[in-house]
């Protein structure tokens, strides 16, 4: 969404008219689900999809229709016969999808909102109006966006939003999927996450690199210089190269925060995982074997660590996906950092076998 957002605006500020598009509601069966983006421009070209297929390019076409005339819509698909995809499937489902034109720098306003709130790395929610009765007096195609404390930070109506659109908006950390209230549609964008990897391996690097591509900023830790380097992490926003006690001591670790622990060795994974285990960070999980993780939290034990904090410990971490090369384990690893980050309800079937019931069962 930052991406597009940033775009729309740079091409409208050069002159530039193009049609924003938006799906917003889905029901049933559908190829995508609210909260995808396009956006279309007056020659046919695009950015973003709403899922491709023969709705796409429905959408396509009328958003062209309303690029010259200006007004704001919103289209309703059915996907039937006549909008099953190319292959002749048929999902049976319907879409909705907002389309607003943006043909002046003096309609960007809204848009430049959002930008600056995504670009900031905070948290926000957008309201659309799909029904004026249910939502309390709010017009379809009225748009209000929520910061992460549920403030009202701009809109693309007249007036600010009814009480029924803010009656029905739910906390980000309650409900951070789309979802529909109040003939509403609520689309959360989470607060950007931090990702800090301890070790600059092959398997961290891998880490990094997919885990920029879904939105998280990387931090890495690691004590040699000749991997923890910005050649081989181009896209890192912040590379620390110290002895693994020194970086990690002090740190600021929030709850905004996922940790990695990927070390070349033993030792200096269990001295990570003693930094790490009793901070208030997101995720902590850790590579390795059953036995050397074994071995690792007996040592924190013996040291003072207590089994409820080793019990958030997500070690072996990743999903089982039965991987073994470096791409297919850091695939697994960043599976699991954006399940944890994006759903309400963690996917236990997915979760690898943990070792804290084993460790406590084998220290009495």
């Amino acid at each position: 969404m930052r991406e597009i957002l940033t775009e729309l605006t740079e091409a409208v500020g050069r002159g530039r008219p193009v049609a924003y598009t938006a799906l917003v509601e889905t029901r049933g069966s559908t190829p995508q689900k609210a909260g995808a983006v396009m956006l279309v421009y007056e020659d046919g070209s695009q950015a973003g999809t709403l899922g491709g297929g023969c709705v796409e390019a429905e959408v396509k076409r009328r958003a062209l229709r309303l690029l010259d005339d200006g007004r704001t819509e919103l289209l309703t698909f059915k996907l039937d016969n006549d909008y099953g995809w190319d292959d002749g499937l048929i999902c049976g489902g319907r879409m909705t999808m907002l389309v607003d034109p943006i043909r002046s720098s003096g309609e960007l306003g809204y848009y430049e909102t959002f930008a600056g709130v995504l670009a900031e790395g905070r948290g926000c929610t957008e309201a659309v109006v799909l029904d004026e009765e249910k939502s309390g007096g709010g017009r379809p195609t009225d748009r209000f966006l929520f910061d992460d404390a549920g403030a009202q930070v701009a809109c693309r109506a007249v007036g600010d939003a009814p009480a029924g659109v803010t009656d029905s908006l739910q906390s980000l950390s309650v409900r951070r999927r789309p979802y529909v209230a109040a003939g509403t549609s609520y689309m959360p964008q989470l607060k950007r996450c931090r990702l800090l990897i301890v070790g600059a391996g092959h398997v961290g690097q891998d880490v990094a690199r997919l885990a920029e591509s879904v939105g998280f900023d990387v931090w890495v830790v690691d004590d040699r210089a000749e991997y923890c380097n910005p050649e081989r992490f181009p896209e890192a926003r912040r590379l620390m190269v110290a002895p693994i006690d020194s970086a990690l001591s002090g740190l600021e670790i929030d709850t905004n925060t996922f940790c990695v622990i990927v070390t070349r060795g033993h030792n200096h994974d269990e001295e990570a995982l003693y930094h790490l285990v009793e901070t208030p960070a997101a995720y902590v999980g850790m590579i390795g074997s059953r036995r050397k993780i074994k071995l690792i939290f007996e040592d924190l034990l013996g040291e003072g660590i207590s089994r409820e904090s080793l019990g958030r410990v997500r070690a072996p971490l990743g999903f089982e996906i039965g991987s073994q090369s470096v791409p297919e384990i850091a695939v697994s690893i960043v599976a699991e950092l954006v399940a944890v980050r994006n759903l309400e309800e963690f996917p236990e079937a997915y979760r690898q076998p943990s070792l804290v019931e084993e460790l406590k069962a084998s220290t009495g």
